[in-house]
Formats: C-alpha cells, structure tokens, sequence
C-alpha cells in the first residue's frame, strides 16, 4: 500500500490510460469491473460481493463504528469514435471514454487509496460506488435497487469540466445539473400524392408548426428567473420525392433544474402537441422517456465540500449550471448529496471525438475527496 501512495501521481496516471485504452459502454464494462477489482484487491480495499453484472462496490472501514458516506465514480465510455491522436488512444474501434468517466474512476480510486493509507483515524466507514452505465442514467438506479446506500448517511461525487483549469473546483447549492426527459412524437396524417395536397393530411407540414410553436414553451411559459430547453433534434418523414406520406416522427429532449419547471414544461408540450396537429387535421402520439431528475445540492454538504476543497489547496468558483444530465441525482433524492465539478484544462466540450483531460488534475482531485470524506465523517459524528 506504502508504495502506491508514494508513487500516486504516476500510478493514477497509468489507471487512467488503460481505461482510456479499453472503454466499455453502458452494461457492457466487464473487464473495466474485473480491472477495478484487482486495483482494489491489491491495494487491500475491501469489496462488498453484490450481484452485479459490471461496476464495484468498496468499503474502507476505520477502526471504530460510525457513520457512513459514499462516493461515486461512473466508469462507462461512449460509442464514439475517438480522434485524439493520444499514443494511449482507445483500442477499441467505436468506443471511447469522450466524457471522462476514466479520469473520474482512477481519481476515486486515489482517493480509496488514500483512504486506506489513513485507516486507522477514520471515523467511520467511506464506500466506493463504481458505478456502471451513467450514460444510459439507469446505473445509479440499479444500485439503489441493491441496497448499495443502506446506512449511507451522504454521498459525494464529480464531473469533470473541461472549461475549468486544472486546480478549480466548482461548487454550486442548489441546482448545478439539469433533469433529462427524452421524447418521441409520432405526427399520423393522411397519405397522398405530392400533386394532390388536399387529397391527404401532411405530417411534414404539421411537424413543421409543432416543432415551431414547442419554441413558445420556454420564450412564454417558463419565467424568466428560471431556464429550461426544449430541442427537436431529429425528423423523419416520407420515402419518395412524389408521396405525401401518412406519419412522421420527431424525437428530442427536454432539459430544466427544478421539479415545478420540469412538470409546467412537460404539461404545455403535451397540450401545444396535440392541439396543433388537431388544428391541422392529424392526430399525435407522444411518448416521453423519463431520465434523471435534476442535481440538487444539499446546503450543509456543499458547505463541506468547500472548505475540503480549501483544504486541499484548490481554487473554489461558483459554476454555471449545466443543462447536461446526470444520474448522481437519484441517490440525492435518497439521501443528501453533493456534486462538483472538477477542472481538467480540456480542449473540447464533453462527447466530443478529440475530448481529453488534463492529467494533471488526478492526484488533486483523489486527495480532495480524500479529506472531504475524512472531513465529513467527522462532521457527521459530532452532529449525534
């Protein structure tokens, strides 16, 4: 154990590039889950035996009882081809780690090390949650189901911010990351031939007005002291040049921070859809796929999270939220939580095929949550 802490920067650095070299997508990260566990095992970190088909579940446990906390990691890649040029590019043709998640899980298993160095004075327990299928927001979900936040009195987690340098920490009370609600609207009109408009009802023409009067949801429905999206980003209609045809089909996504947004936003697009197409003579169907609820920091673990920050030297600024998604918000819907963002220098957006990280950033980040986990527990026990 002496010699990974020793050696921290480097070894987090070598974590770091063979998950970059081997990224798995959602449910499918079964050798990302067996190289997690050796990590573990050799660093003598305890793993809890769950049935679980990919991700790890770790306890660093102190010498007496207390409370427990919890930090998270996501692990999954996307299937994006990578075209960073890196000598430790994927190796897997199609899939990449575009988000981060690599940088994220060898940042926490710093901190696990860490952790496991100083054993002795914890207060209490501090468990590791490598967490499977974030991009997909069912992971998170699927450790609930097993029970993974039973005793968990609070959980910690991150994302990587391209746009902050390396060395800042973002943190933000309250919303910091947007809920995500995907939908598909299926226009049915009435087919015909091109030349005979009249002869028929035109999807494309009433998907057309939908996709213009949605706009009118956020510019008028929803305050202007708060933010919500509402994107059609795909369309599909029709075969041929001459055919009007019976259906089209769009699909999207709605974003917003805050619950009562998140239902007038949802109740408006349902009535604006279906009274325009039967304005125009067609008939919709509107399916929503629900994804994860905003993040909500809770206001004692935010203030927590600062002052760990401080005392691991970095540079704390409040972010702007972000209208990405993120499914660290449904175990704070559990249990009080608090999220941030950690600056990586990056040189593109997230998803994006050239997206890298600073690594720089690895061991700062491992010993932040480190200290806030050590910190936390010892706030949590003078507080009983």
């Amino acid at each position: 154990m002496e010699h990974i802490v020793n050696d921290l920067d480097a070894r987090l650095v070598e974590i770091r590039r063979h998950l970059h070299q081997y990224p798995e997508v959602a449910h499918e990260e079964f050798e990302t889950t067996k190289s997690i566990r050796q990590w573990l095992e050799q660093a003598g970190i305890s793993i809890l035996e769950l049935p679980l088909a990919t991700g790890v579940i770790a306890e660093v446990r102190g010498k007496l009882e207390g409370p427990v906390i919890a930090i998270r990691a996501d692990i999954d890649a996307l299937p994006i081809q990578e075209a960073t040029e890196l000598p430790y590019a994927s190796r897997i043709p199609g899939k990449m780690h575009a988000c981060g998640h690599d940088f994220h899980t060898a940042a926490v298993l710093g901190a696990a090390y860490l952790l496991k160095e100083r054993e002795q004075e914890l207060q209490g327990t501090v468990r590791f949650l490598f967490q499977p299928a974030e991009e997909k927001g069912t992971g998170a979900l699927h450790l609930i189901e097993l029970g993974v936040l039973e005793e968990v009195q609070a959980i910690f987690g991150m994302h990587n911010k391209p746009d902050l340098p390396v060395g800042t920490v973002g943190i933000r009370e309250g919303s910091l990351m947007a809920s995500v609600d995907g939908f598909e609207i299926v226009i049915e009109g009435v087919g015909t031939h091109a030349a005979v408009p009249d002869g028929g009802v035109d999807p494309i023409v009433v998907s057309a007005q939908v996709v213009t009067a949605l706009q009118s949801i956020v510019s008028r429905n929803v305050s202007s002291l708060d933010s919500a999206v509402v994107s059609v980003s795909k369309i599909h209609s029709g075969t041929t040049w001459n055919v009007i045809p019976q259906n089209a089909v769009l699909e999207g996504t709605i974003r917003s921070f805050r619950d009562e947004v998140r239902e007038r936003v949802l109740a408006n697009f349902s009535r604006i859809v279906h009274g325009v197409a039967e304005a125009l003579g067609a008939a919709a169907r509107i399916r929503f796929y629900p994804g994860p609820p905003a993040v909500q920091n809770d206001k004692a673990l935010t203030a927590w999270s600062v002052e760990a920050a401080n005392e691991a030297g970095l540079h704390v600024v409040t972010p702007q939220p972000s209208p990405g998604g993120e499914d660290f918000a449904f175990y704070q819907q559990q249990i009080p939580g608090s999220f941030v963002f950690m600056g990586t220098s990056g040189n593109h957006e997230w998803h994006h095929p050239s997206f890298t990280v600073d690594e720089q950033a690895l061991s700062p980040s491992a010993r932040y949550f480190a200290i806030l986990a050590e910190r936390a527990l010892a706030r949590l026990v003078a507080e009983v």
